[in-house]
C-alpha cells in the first residue's frame, strides 16, 4: 500500500534577505520565533534573487516582480534590463524595426521627437543608459529636434540622487 504523501508548503518570504552578517540585519535583530522554529526543524532553502540568477546583469539587486518572475519558470527569465542593454551593446537596438520607424515619421515630417523615460542607474524599473541610447537611435536616424522629458526615480535610487544623471545627460548632449 502507498503511504500518503505529506504536505508541501512553500513559503515565499518577500523582503526577507540571508545574510551571515548581523552587522545591519533586520532579520537577524528581529524575534521571529516561528521562523526560527521553522529553519530549525524543517527542510529549507535559499535562492538567490539578484544578478544573472534572475536575468539581471551582475550585482543588480532584484525586486519582488523580478523574483516571482524567476521562482517557478525552471529556468533564468532574462529581464528588459538585460534584454535591452544587450541589444544597445550588439547595435540591435539601434536597428529596432519600430523605433526607427517612429522616429524616421517625426523627423521625416520635420517634427521633432519626444523621448520620455526614468532617468536613473538604479536598473530595477529603468536605466539612464537606455534613455540615452534612444536619444542616440534618433540623431543618427536625423531627428534634428530632440526632447528628453526624464522621470526622476525614487523606487530603486536614494533621495535626490538625480544630480549625476542629469549631469550625465548635460554632458552627453
Amino acid at each position: 500500500m502507498t503511504s500518503t504523501p505529506k504536505p508541501l508548503v512553500l513559503i515565499i518570504l518577500d523582503g526577507f534577505g540571508h545574510s551571515e552578517s548581523h552587522e545591519y540585519n533586520a532579520i537577524y535583530s528581529a524575534t521571529t520565533p516561528v521562523y526560527d522554529r521553522l529553519r530549525a526543524t524543517q527542510p529549507h532553502g535559499l535562492i538567490s534573487g539578484s544578478g544573472m540568477d534572475v536575468g539581471l546583469p551582475d550585482g543588480q539587486m532584484g525586486n519582488s516582480e523580478v523574483g516571482h518572475m524567476n521562482l517557478g519558470a525552471g529556468r533564468v527569465v532574462y529581464q528588459d534590463f538585460t534584454r535591452v542593454t544587450k541589444a544597445i551593446k550588439d547595435g540591435e537596438f539601434f536597428q529596432n524595426p519600430v523605433l526607427c520607424d517612429a522616429v524616421d515619421k517625426a523627423a521625416g515630417a520635420g517634427k521633432a521627437v519626444h523621448i520620455l523615460g526614468l532617468l536613473s542607474d538604479g536598473g530595477v524599473h529603468s536605466h539612464q543608459d537606455h534613455l540615452v541610447a534612444m536619444a542616440e537611435l534618433a540623431a543618427q536616424r536625423g531627428a534634428e529636434k530632440i526632447y528628453l522629458h526624464a522621470f526622476l526615480d525614487g523606487r530603486d535610487t536614494p533621495p535626490k540622487s538625480a544630480q549625476s544623471s542629469i549631469e550625465l545627460l548635460d554632458a552627453t548632449f
